[in-house]
């Protein structure tokens, strides 16, 4: 029992220490300073800031295939935060679909972790990988696939500007944009012309294309083009200077990660170490480390090294992680 409950806390501790710190960089970049003045221009420039809510004619996402299902969910606020994920990372899977199999991987884990007579310590630690498995690759997903549109954004930025020089209207050049430029930026600027083709305005439109891809450059392409609808003024000059500084930006971004990067692969290896030896030795002596669990004293000692690897991981992330 002690060991149960020690091997729980422990679980719960780095759960709590990772929960924190993405709670910290979700709020940083969704309700930071920078983020709320570039929403509330958003706001502003696409006009929903001044009058009441309009009904939209674009097709609605489905959450399930069940008419009874997808009322049930949409009954839930926070599922909205994990469609706008889903669809971000770019997959087909609908909300009902990704919570069935993130619900039947740990009922198949539950079943076969009796076949597999592990010790208590890696199946805990393998129920907690099954658990949150899903939501992690779901994470990692959506992030490579918005660094690969940051990537292509300068791009883009130089093709509108080209296209506009050439005469042709805003709406077409981002048809123009969605053919020429391939997957995933170019589908984005199809779905924008799309919704404006089947009669939304254009600030709501870009306004949309923003909030799917949630990216600074991207972010700031859009406010340039609703300030010149506004304004006025040479909008292929104004794309051209931003498609400069993306790219000016990428570049030292890359040279900054190729100099952090022996930082960052020492963070990886002594954040990982204990716990591989701690599964290794689980495996091979299990007699010999269940001392640390089921020992007062090595209770003691768990808690501290916890804390400290919280502490030095915490550190060395701040020491590596350069913002540009």
């Amino acid at each position: 029992m002690d060991m149960l409950f020690t091997a729980f806390t422990v679980l719960v501790f780095a759960a709590v220490i990772f929960m924190v710190e993405g709670a910290w960089m979700w709020w940083g970049t969704s309700h930071g300073r920078s983020a709320r003045r570039i929403a509330h221009r958003l706001d502003l420039m696409s006009g929903r800031a001044e009058g009441g809510e309009r009904i939209s004619i674009l097709k609605q996402r489905r959450y399930a295939a069940s008419p009874g299902l997808e009322l049930w969910l949409r009954s839930i606020p926070q599922l909205a935060l994990l469609d706008r994920l889903l669809l971000q990372a770019g997959g087909r899977w609908q909300v009902g679909q990704f919570l069935a199999w993130s619900c039947a991987l740990p009922c198949f884990a539950l079943l076969l972790l009796p076949a597999l007579k592990l010790p208590l310590l890696p199946a805990c630690v393998l129920m907690a990988g099954v658990i949150g498995g899903p939501y992690a690759l779901l994470l990692r997903t959506r992030n490579k696939r918005m660094r690969k549109i940051e990537g292509q954004l300068p791009e883009a930025a130089d093709f509108l500007a080209r296209a506009l020089r050439a005469g042709h209207s805003f709406a077409n050049v981002l048809k123009m944009v969605g053919d020429e430029i391939p997957e995933p930026i170019g589908g984005e600027f199809k779905v924008a012309y799309e919704e404006i083709n089947y009669g939304a305005p254009m600030n709501e439109a870009l306004h949309n294309l923003a909030a799917r891809i949630p990216l600074t450059d991207l972010r700031y392409l859009v406010l340039a083009v609703l300030i010149q609808r506004e304004s006025g003024g040479n909008l292929a000059e104004l794309l051209g200077n931003v498609g400069r500084l993306t790219r000016a930006r990428l570049k030292l971004q890359g040279q900054i990660r190729v100099l952090s990067a022996e930082g960052r692969m020492s963070a990886w290896v002594l954040g990982l170490l204990p716990f591989a030896m701690l599964l290794f030795m689980s495996l091979t002596n299990y007699s010999y480390i269940s001392l640390l669990w089921t020992d007062p004293l090595g209770i003691r000692m768990l808690w501290f090294g916890g804390g400290a690897m919280a502490l030095g991981a915490f550190w060395m992330r701040n020491v590596v992680r350069i913002r540009v």
